[in-house]
């Protein structure tokens, strides 16, 4: 974490009126003393196939109940750069006390006074994700908190949210969010899900598959095609198919 920055508090709260509650007031009551916060939806307009959070919508309704009275700004991916620039221009200079925007603050946003960040529908983003939102906020060096709103339906989605409220170290979130998702094909396209290795499993054996490669490379220093490693050879070839010769001849 860079110099002077502190930890930013993070807690999962239920998607109901009475709990979502928690994190409005703890917005409020930041502007109040002179901070900045961000409420963070999924999409950017309704969809009837889609049950989650449209920053338009949201901020309309916004505006009428919980953040009543205060100056309320609407940024995501499909306004005209110009818009977007004015509307950050507008948060960066306080003239805004709330921004309700999409993923396109994820990254590139640098605002000391934002203190609270509001994630709606939290269990539609991924970890990764989570994490790089939540940097948004804690940039002036003074306590900060992010709420993440969500009732998940699923088991991955709560060990998201828990990893994220047990951590803010992007290195362990990494690793989890690996875990999580599953290491996919190491041998194939699949990015997600179960791995196609038979015994191991990433990231828990890290330290066999690290002595592994280190094994073949020493193998391959001394015999590139492994002519003397028959059986090897064989199991490559039925591994990798018509690429092997490709591999033998480079």
């Amino acid at each position: 974490m860079p110099a002077g920055r502190v930890p930013v508090t993070t807690e999962v709260v239920g998607a109901s009126p009475m709990a979502r509650a928690v994190a409005y007031e703890r917005l409020r009551e930041q502007v109040g003393e002179g901070r900045q916060a961000y409420v963070v939806c999924p999409l950017v307009e309704g969809s009837p196939r889609t049950e989650a959070k449209a920053a338009t919508e949201e901020m309309e309704r916004l505006q009428r109940e919980e953040l009543a009275g205060l100056r309320l700004g609407l940024l995501h991916g499909q306004l005209p750069a110009r818009e977007k620039e004015a509307v950050m221009a507008a948060f960066r200079a306080r003239e805004l006390d709330v921004l309700v925007a999409t993923t396109v603050i994820e990254v590139g946003v640098d605002v000391p006074h934002a203190t609270v960040m509001v994630i709606e529908d939290a269990d539609r983003f991924g970890l990764s994700q989570l994490h790089q939102l939540r940097g948004r906020v804690g940039r002036g060096g003074g306590a900060s908190w992010c709420f993440l709103v969500a009732d998940p339906t699923t088991p991955e989605g709560r060990a998201r949210l828990d990893a994220m409220a047990a951590s803010t170290d992007g290195f362990l979130l990494a690793e989890r969010d690996l875990e999580i998702r599953g290491a996919g094909e190491v041998f194939g396209e699949r990015q997600a899900g179960f791995s196609d290795l038979k015994l191991g499993r990433i990231p828990r054996d890290e330290p066999i598959v690290l002595e592994a490669r280190a094994v073949a490379e020493r193998i391959l220093d001394r015999d590139p095609r492994l002519a003397g490693h028959p059986q090897l050879r064989e199991e490559v070839e039925d591994l990798l198919g018509d690429a092997i010769e490709f591999l033998f001849k480079s």
